[in-house]
């Protein structure tokens, strides 16, 4: 039986200068086995470690990490418990793959294959990379499990030795290892070197700030139900709870800690629900009144449907292209016991529309998601740079078949939550010559934010009326 050929790691450099190896590259080949249930304890770091690894090599493929998560529960058979951790390592994994690439690649002397291998070295790098008084898991413990882990998978076996000597050198040399790595940008950032460029052009003041606030892990908001509580009222729940929480808008409150929505007062019943403060000023925007015949298009997973519906008896309709996306805004409705006509159907195309004008649309046209990455950080190493044009110009089209459907007189709110501007301000722009269109104030764009006054992802916004004719 041939063997298969072992990684082999490259040979320690002299002190204090250790090299990147110039033929890295972080491409790698489909996953062998991803439905392999190794034997392992299903509340073992190495179980958790496995699949998180199974996760990020799907990502590097191309699927997105909740999509890619959702595979490695079904095929692992995961308790809530294990879910919850591998999707904290894959999270962690995501926010730090940069500068673990990095690292592998000055250790070792080519790309670990197979890809799940290269995400079981990332997975328990990313775990190391923690500051020491934020580490949920200790140094030996990660080191012993990662090995466990890949002795336990038949695609990984043949590697076990390489893993645990690449994660016992990164202990020993860490401070000469990082401080090597971090002169390389996509080390430094965690971002690809595309992505940081186009930041620094269109924010030249700003563009490491914004990467930094995409770098740390999200805040949970959460959104009053104005017909069922008041922020005062429901920061009082919240102290009566033990619960640390402060008001970030007016209807926004932000959890000092993040829980599980299960643990939330008043979830269940309504009284609130998770919604990012940026993306909570898009309902009064609008203007809602009693009465109004309202189109929330693209509307999935339907916060804004449910703000929306908040604020104002309106009839209104939600339309997403996609069937699956409607199943969850109807399970949030019903929590919130609203009620909205629901269709699946696509916003470029004006079969499914009656004739009827609209006095309100809300048009959250899709984009790359860069102002969103905290929330979602392998959307950075799933889009390209010609991204941003691709879904400009489907936007455009989105944008003008929807215009159609506004009343004289009536607004149409045009959100996005990307950070360039060709899908923001340039898109408002040119949509508002090529229809004639009154520009109402608006916040515009929202670059990403975490600081106590201030907690909100990058949106943008752009508020139009319809001259009468």
């Amino acid at each position: 039986m041939n063997k298969r050929p072992t990684l082999k790691l490259k040979p320690k450099a002299a002190p204090g200068a250790p090299t990147l190896r110039p033929s890295y590259h972080p491409a790698v080949k489909p996953v062998l086995q991803p439905g392999y249930q190794a034997d392992l304890p299903t509340d073992s770091l190495a179980f958790y470690l496995l699949g998180a690894a199974n996760a990020v090599a799907q990502v590097r493929t191309g699927t997105a990490l909740p999509q890619a998560l959702a595979k490695v529960f079904t095929q692992s058979n995961a308790n809530p418990q294990a879910r919850g951790a591998i999707q904290d390592i894959s999270y962690r994994t995501m926010r730090q793959l940069g500068r673990s690439d990095t690292l592998i690649s000055l250790m070792t002397s080519k790309a670990p294959e197979p890809p799940m291998l290269a995400g079981l070295l990332c997975g328990a790098l990313a775990l190391m990379l923690v500051e020491p008084q934020e580490r949920p898991y200790e140094e030996f413990t990660v080191v012993d499990q990662a090995v466990t882990a890949a002795t336990a998978h038949p695609d990984l076996a043949h590697a076990k030795g390489m893993v645990n000597a690449v994660l016992r050198r990164f202990q020993r040399e860490r401070a000469s290892l990082l401080e090597a790595v971090m002169k390389q940008p996509l080390a430094q950032w965690n971002y690809p070197q595309w992505w940081i460029d186009a930041l620094r052009a269109a924010y030249p003041r700003d563009w490491q700030a914004i990467l930094t606030a995409g770098n740390a892990a999200p805040p949970l908001t959460l959104r009053v139900n104005r017909r069922k509580s008041t922020v005062e009222a429901y920061l009082a729940v919240l102290a009566e709870a033990g619960i640390a929480a402060r008001q970030v808008g007016p209807f926004a409150v932000r959890l000092d800690k993040p829980i599980g929505v299960q643990l939330i007062p008043g979830f269940e019943a309504g009284v609130v629900s998770v919604q990012d403060a940026g993306a909570q000023l898009a309902a009064p925007l609008l203007d809602v009144q009693d009465g109004m015949r309202v189109l929330d298009a693209c509307a999935a997973p339907g916060g804004k449907t449910g703000h929306l519906l908040e604020l104002a008896d309106v009839q209104l309709t939600a339309i997403d292209a996609d069937a699956k996306r409607l199943t969850r805004i109807a399970e949030n409705l019903d929590r919130l016991g609203l009620s909205a006509t629901l269709k699946a159907q696509d916003a470029q195309s004006n079969v499914w529309w009656d004739g009827q004008q609209y006095d309100r649309i809300l048009a959250d046209v899709p984009c790359t998601a860069s102002g969103i990455v905290r929330r979602h950080p392998d959307i950075r190493w799933l889009r390209r740079k010609g991204d941003a044009l691709q879904l400009a110009t489907l936007s455009a089209k989105i944008l003008d078949n929807l215009w159609q459907m506004l009343r004289p007189d009536g607004k149409l709110l045009f959100v996005t939550c990307s950070l360039w501007p060709q899908e923001s301000e340039a898109q408002a722009a040119a949509f508002a010559v090529r229809n004639n269109a009154t520009r109402l104030p608006a916040p515009g764009q929202l670059l990403p934010t975490g600081s106590a006054e201030q907690d909100h992802d990058g949106l943008f916004y752009a508020l139009f009326q319809k001259n009468a004719a």
